[in-house]
């Protein structure tokens, strides 16, 4: 029996080692064990800082030497909580990070420290996640790698091969889009001829205004980032070029707007006060200005904290004092496309105001009309039988109607009396005025006089004495 323990005891040993392994993952497979594989898209970069770099699997890990890497995470552009993001990141970034990390980087507000010896900062703005005009940008810094949390996908982010740019081919309109009922001759000057250049590139009408809206470059023209200093700048001046193709967008909306208002008629206005068009837009303009806000309480503190540590480059501490200055002046332009929108809204308001005194006044025709009419009506109408002194059987009082008539024009007269007494009240007092005023000022000069002679004032050249 004791043997048979024994071997009871062994074989449970076993059992406990391999629960204790199932239980207990490798980091391997703590990395591969993702609860929502499709719900954030990431990248991961390595650099070897002498300005090149390729694609590496997600594992979380530094660099050596003068090499860094670069992981960031794309979270999804949809209507969810914040504690669901926050799961989305748990699940890519954990471990090695902790949960004060993952706090720190999805939190909404302005934010810039050291958490767990990393930089980390954040220019969350709260608002719903759909809105173009909500964004987040979070970042954790390290000598030998930086981490990135950008809620959808930031332009020119991100680093992409490409064989060739569409910025540096020889462009051709199409030529639907120049004839407008005008001659051919004259829409095809501005047209490049196939026969003058080996190849031509046609540009629809959608990819010009789009790059019309853009003041960057596109992904393959970012110069690679040799050091982690310069990478941060990189990431900063993104987040600006992102807040600018808004401005701008904004802009050249607006701009359209006004055409149209001053093109339009009354179907147009109408619809826009019904759509509520500009109150929107103005409280889209206010996020904005928040999210600018908070890269204003952000970026000087990650300057100065930058300042401090011997990897980052004094070179990148001026570019990174451009782009804030470059903030600045952003909020300048937000506040002038604001005060635009405004003005627009104030003028939408005074036209339906003025809409709306012409409808009364239309109503005021018709009642000036119709009103004479129902006067006359109510005072045929009516029915004098029964009220005092005004029976028709009797001699002395057979006159009832024209008696009824007369103490109405009495008490009309007597309300017109009432309602003008003040305005009379105050002509009256007018025209008094002046005759006092001039009696008062001859009984001061006849005082005057008599009190100078009898005082003897008067010597010599007439000076009065003081």
């Amino acid at each position: 029996m004791e043997l048979v323990r024994e071997d009871t005891d062994a074989d449970t040993e076993e059992v406990d080692a391999e629960t204790t392994s199932l239980i207990s993952p490798t980091r391997e497979e703590l990395y591969q064990n993702i609860s929502f594989p499709n719900a954030v898209r990431r990248t991961a970069y390595h650099f070897d800082g002498m300005g090149n770099y390729f694609t590496k699997e997600w594992n979380l890990t530094e660099g050596r030497g003068k090499e860094f890497c670069w992981y960031h995470v794309e979270l999804p552009k949809e209507n969810q909580k914040l504690s669901l993001s926050a799961q989305h990141l748990i699940d890519v970034l954990c471990p090695p990070l902790k949960l004060q990390d993952i706090l720190a980087l999805v939190s909404n507000g302005p934010f810039c420290g050291y958490v767990d010896g990393a930089l980390v900062f954040r220019v969350n703005s709260a608002g719903p996640p759909t809105s173009k005009f909500t964004h987040r940008l979070a970042a954790r810094v390290t000598e030998k790698s930086v981490i990135t949390v950008s809620l959808g996908r930031v332009p020119r982010l991100g680093f992409k091969r490409m064989e060739k740019s569409l910025l540096y081919e020889i462009p051709r309109v199409e030529k639907s889009n120049l004839m407008y009922g005008e001659g051919r001759a004259e829409s095809s000057v501005d047209v490049v001829s196939e026969n003058e250049f080996e190849s031509v590139t046609v540009i629809k009408e959608h990819v010009l205004e789009f790059l019309l809206t853009m003041n960057h470059s596109e992904e393959a023209d970012n110069p690679v980032p040799k050091t982690v200093s310069n990478l941060i700048v990189h990431i900063v001046d993104t987040h600006m070029d992102q807040l600018q193709d808004i401005v701008t967008t904004l802009g050249l909306e607006l701009d359209t707007v006004e055409l149209e208002l001053d093109k339009g008629g009354f179907v147009l206005k109408k619809q826009m006060l019904d759509e509520r068009r500009f109150p929107k837009m103005h409280l889209n303009l206010q996020r904005l200005l928040q999210v600018i806000a908070h890269g204003e309480q952000v970026f000087p503190r990650v300057r100065e904290r930058c300042a401090s540590r011997s990897w980052f480059a004094s070179e990148d501490i001026v570019a990174l004092e451009e782009l804030i200055s470059r903030l600045r002046r952003l909020k300048e332009n937000v506040g002038f496309i604001t005060n635009r929108v405004t003005a627009i809204q104030a003028g939408l308001d005074s036209w339906q105001a003025e809409q709306i005194n012409r409808k009364l006044y239309y109503l005021s025709f018709l009642s000036l009309v119709f009103l004479p009419l129902s006067v006359v009506t109510g005072v045929f109408g009516m029915n004098v039988g029964g009220v005092p002194w005004t029976t028709q059987g009797d001699s002395n009082t057979r006159g009832g109607f024209r008696n009824v008539l007369v103490l109405c024009f009495a008490l009309i007269l007597l309300l017109l009396l009432c309602f003008s007494a003040p305005y009379l009240y105050t002509r009256l007092s007018t025209w008094r005025r002046p005759g006092r005023l001039r009696r008062s000022l001859s009984m001061n000069w006849k005082s005057f006089s008599m009190r100078s002679i009898r005082g003897g004032s008067f010597h010599g050249g007439g000076y009065l004495r003081l």
